[in-house]
């Protein structure tokens, strides 16, 4: 499927696994709390952050993202590929709102927004 989309797969591959590593990151540390203040307290809980298998994931997830973001690199200039990440945003804009309950605000939604705007005038450059 990749090769069908081209260069743009590996960038839609890029994106959807970053993504996936905020979201990831982000869900954990909420069941986890917040950082302790002792020294002893925050090692351990890094320690314990680090080894879980979900965040786990987030590092293969992070592997496979620069890999296929060189792909996309050997396909792409890097000042036309590289204003796509900033989809990001609204990905981690809608899915925080969707699946972590995060309030999606009308600031936040128009910032998204000029954003893409950036986006489409950068990559049309």
């Amino acid at each position: 499927m990749l090769s069908y989309l081209g260069g743009y797969g590996y960038i839609l591959l890029t994106l959807t696994l970053t993504v996936y590593g905020q979201l990831i990151l982000k869900w954990r540390l909420s069941q986890l709390g917040p950082l302790p203040d002792g020294l002893y307290d925050k090692v351990r809980f890094l320690v314990l952050l680090i080894f879980d298998p979900f965040v786990f994931s987030v590092y293969i997830a992070v592997f496979a993202a620069g890999l296929s973001w060189m792909a996309a690199l050997s396909r792409f200039d890097l000042n036309y590929a590289y204003p796509f990440m900033s989809l990001s945003f609204v990905f981690v804009l809608l899915l925080s709102s969707l699946l972590l309950g995060e309030p999606l605000t009308l600031g936040r939604s128009l910032g998204v927004a000029l954003v893409v705007a950036g986006t489409i005038v950068a990559s049309r450059g």
